[in-house]
């Protein structure tokens, strides 16, 4: 793949992560300004998080044999006009539908992305592929940490026109790509999904993934009303900033190999960061929110090693039918943050902060005991 091309779609990737969770820093302004509940506010993730888990199974029935440049120009057009949209919405039902629009188009862009990485340079597709993940880790921080300083700076409709500025810039780059060839997605059978699901090591490591992303979207949605209960005057920069230790899920991606070598096997590296993720959970229970700053760093640490190894697992379980192994695998995953961009929110209004992290630790240590039970599996 050109470096041309490749940087194109790195850039439209940053831009389309950034546009998905640039309201998750602004949660308790929004609920401020639309004068509506914790619960309402994570709408606005949970609703991107649901798309993208359903988006593995139907897309290869409605984007069939669809030539995906054209794909990523439509959908981002849609996606531009929907995020300029955003900034003037004046009440939550304008603002949440609007997203609802934004998460059918934003699986549209990624799913485009990606089979044009994979399909333009098949010589080099898991560089290519590491990049990509590289670059949604770093479109999510970064979405989420300069949205809040422009938030701060000069109110929360500049976020969505700035967005807006940066993806209309994209289409010019979009123009540019040479690629014209198909999707060619694959379609998801009931009876496969079925015969897949008879496997009881599928079933373990896609649980394990659906519960840790239930724990980390669950924690990173309610933090910035956390912070706000202990400091009320917190400005969205400040807590923008919470999301710095995203950053280390790229630092994990590129060197998960030399982690598997140390810790001898996938099993292992799995325990050591469910562990970590675990034991991490405990320090939440702190008012000290610098204290909490820095226990982000390691609990995205123990995130991202699961997440980087179970990947590599579910598409090494079965010779045939990667496609659909790895499509399911991210429908339990992004199912695990749609319920836990929800659920841990209702937690948290209900029972309170110290309950909701007694709730994540209990899910935590059951999951991760089955996976310890059965590593021998793997």
């Amino acid at each position: 793949m050109k470096n041309q091309q490749l940087m194109i779609i790195i850039y439209v990737i940053l831009v389309v992560f950034s546009i998905m969770y640039a309201t998750q820093p602004l949660q308790p302004l929004l609920a401020k300004e639309f004068d509506i509940n914790m619960i309402q506010a994570s709408q606005f993730t949970a609703v991107i998080m649901f798309s993208l888990a359903i988006a593995p199974i139907i897309y290869g029935y409605v984007l069939e044999s669809i030539c995906p440049k054209k794909m990523l120009f439509i959908a981002s057009v849609i996606l531009l006009v929907t995020n300029f949209i955003l900034s003037y919405s004046n009440s939550y039902e304008m603002f949440l539908t609007i997203r609802v629009i934004e998460s059918l188009v934003i699986p549209a862009i990624i799913t485009s992305c990606m089979s044009i990485l994979a399909n333009s340079d098949k010589k080099n597709v898991k560089y290519n592929m590491a990049i990509y993940v590289a670059a949604t880790v770093f479109g999510g921080m970064v979405g989420r940490v300069v949205s809040g300083f422009i938030a701060t700076e000069f109110g929360w409709r500049a976020v969505f026109m700035s967005l807006s500025i940066a993806l209309f810039f994209a289409l010019f780059f979009i123009r540019k790509l040479s690629f014209e060839g198909d999707t060619n997605l694959t379609k998801a059978k009931l009876s496969d999904v079925v015969e897949i699901l008879k496997d009881r090591r599928f079933v373990l490591i896609y649980s394990l993934m659906f519960t840790t992303f239930f724990v980390f979207a669950g924690l990173l949605n309610i933090l910035p009303f956390r912070m706000k209960e202990l400091i009320p005057n917190a400005t969205e920069s400040q807590i923008g900033l919470l999301y710095l230790g995203y950053g280390m899920g790229i630092v994990v991606s590129l060197l998960s190999k030399k982690i598997i070598k140390i810790l001898k096997n996938e099993s292992n590296t799995i325990l050591v960061g469910a562990l970590i993720f675990t034991l991490v959970n405990f320090s939440f229970f702190s008012d000290n929110m610098i204290f909490v700053f820095f226990m982000l760093f390691i609990f995205c640490i123990g995130m991202f090693t699961i997440h980087s190894v179970s990947t590599g697992i579910a598409n090494s379980i079965k010779e045939s039918q990667k496609s659909l192994t790895s499509g399911m695998y991210l429908t339990f995953y992004y199912i695990g943050g749609a319920v836990g961009s929800v659920v841990p929110a209702m937690f948290y209004q209900l029972v309170g902060w110290n309950f909701t992290i007694i709730l994540f630790i209990s899910v935590l240590i059951l999951i991760y005991s089955l996976f310890f039970i059965y590593k021998d599996d793997f």
